[in-house]
């Protein structure tokens, strides 16, 4: 029997149990087992973990761990991917509305099966967004985040803050139904889809090419503009 001791930093702790946090974790394990086996059966997902120390040297995920191993894991940094795509698991379909409102590429669907996400990732180079750590530990995945709050507003600061997007909104750019990058329509050419009302005092339209769903700056615009005053609030 083997043992290290391993030391986790900054935002891994979120995944440690409370009595784990603020101390060495000693981790007993049997034959060829590699950093990451060890730090994702404490609980670390993978993509989560950055920087990798093992007894004062750089380490990575793939460093075998020896006998007596002094290991240091530090969180991800923060990155600004050049063009966000991401991926949402089958419980977020009210962040995956909130990234779409502003103009995020999101792929959500509330029955993906996780062998579904997982090529769809492998395809797409998506970046995967979850509650479900051990989603997140599939060896598929090389990007992903592990929302810590269970409320869609707060899980979207999360996002905009990890991913830094705060200065890459585009409202009112994509579909909240499916997706799609919306296009200017001339109001002459849906008159007969619109409310008697909406035609009077709604002059500028988009639609989906895809679901042909209208847009126009109603009540989606305002919940935009709630959204983006309350992330540029936030430091």
């Amino acid at each position: 029997m083997s043992t290290a001791c391993f030391w986790f930093y900054g935002r891994l702790k979120d995944f440690l149990r409370r009595d784990q946090r603020d101390q060495p974790i000693r981790v007993d394990f049997r034959g060829r087992q590699s950093i990451k086996h060890l730090a994702e059966s404490l609980g670390a997902p993978h993509p989560e973990i950055g920087r990798i120390r093992v007894n004062g040297e750089d380490g990575t995920l793939n460093t075998l761990t020896q006998d007596r191993d002094r290991v240091e894991l530090y969180p991800i940094e923060n990155i600004r991917p050049s063009a966000p795509r991401f991926l949402l698991d089958c419980h977020l379909g009210r962040l995956a509305a909130h990234l779409r409102m502003l103009g995020f590429d999101c792929l959500y669907q509330n029955d993906y099966e996780d062998s579904a996400m997982a090529e769809i990732i492998q395809r797409e180079e998506r970046i995967l967004l979850t509650r479900d750590r051990r989603l997140l530990m599939r060896k598929v995945i090389l990007q992903g985040y592990c929302l810590r709050s269970p409320e869609p507003r707060e899980q979207l600061l999360e996002v905009i803050a990890r991913f830094g997007l705060k200065d890459r909104i585009q409202p009112f750019h994509r579909c909240l139904r499916c997706n799609q990058p919306l296009e200017m329509i001339g109001k002459d050419l849906i008159l007969d889809r619109l409310e008697e009302l909406t035609r009077k005092y709604f002059d500028e339209f988009h639609i989906c090419p895809n679901c042909k769903q209208i847009y126009w700056k109603g009540s989606h615009y305002e919940r935009m503009r709630e959204l983006i005053e309350e992330i540029g609030s936030k430091d």
